[in-house]
């Protein structure tokens, strides 16, 4: 079983950046000329489609034998437990309960995520918590992927 998905920011966020920059609009066009209004006005929403864009461009996927999160990525012959967490757990797992060794791929908007446990030896990240909108599916992805026969390779 295969997964993928992108975790692009909410409509909700576009629509109040839009308002933010029809703010900006409005108090540049009542002290500079309207092109120079407009100009600054084109280059704010360039800006703030180029940050919303780039922040939810990260990905999840569970494909080939390999688990992604963001820019990080493992073979999942690696990862021992997964765990589903709902929003209170995604909290403080996030929060206080937080190992600083753990790899942590985060998004506000969302408040669901899944941690797994990472096993190989040589790794010193104990586990991934990774939002997610669909941890149920995630989580089962990852329990479907075969651990391989490459168990053998650590020994060598």
């Amino acid at each position: 079983m295969d997964y993928a998905e992108r975790l692009h920011v909410p409509l909700r966020w576009w629509v109040q950046g839009t308002m933010l920059v029809a703010s900006l609009w409005l108090a540049v066009v009542v002290a500079l000329p309207a092109t120079v209004a407009w100009a600054v006005t084109a280059v704010a929403m360039v800006l703030l489609a180029w940050g919303f864009l780039a922040y939810g461009a990260a990905r999840v996927s569970v494909t080939g034998g390999e688990f992604r999160a963001g820019r990080a990525h493992i073979e999942t012959r690696h990862l021992g437990e997964v765990t589903t967490l709902d929003a209170d757990q995604t909290r403080r797992l996030a929060g206080a309960e937080a190992d600083a060794r753990a790899y942590l791929l985060l998004r506000p908007f969302l408040k669901r995520a899944v941690r797994v446990e990472i096993t190989d030896p040589a790794d010193r990240t104990p586990y991934w918590l990774v939002h997610t909108r669909h941890p149920d599916r995630l989580a089962a992805a990852l329990a479907s992927t075969p651990v391989g026969e490459a168990t053998n390779d650590r020994s060598q």
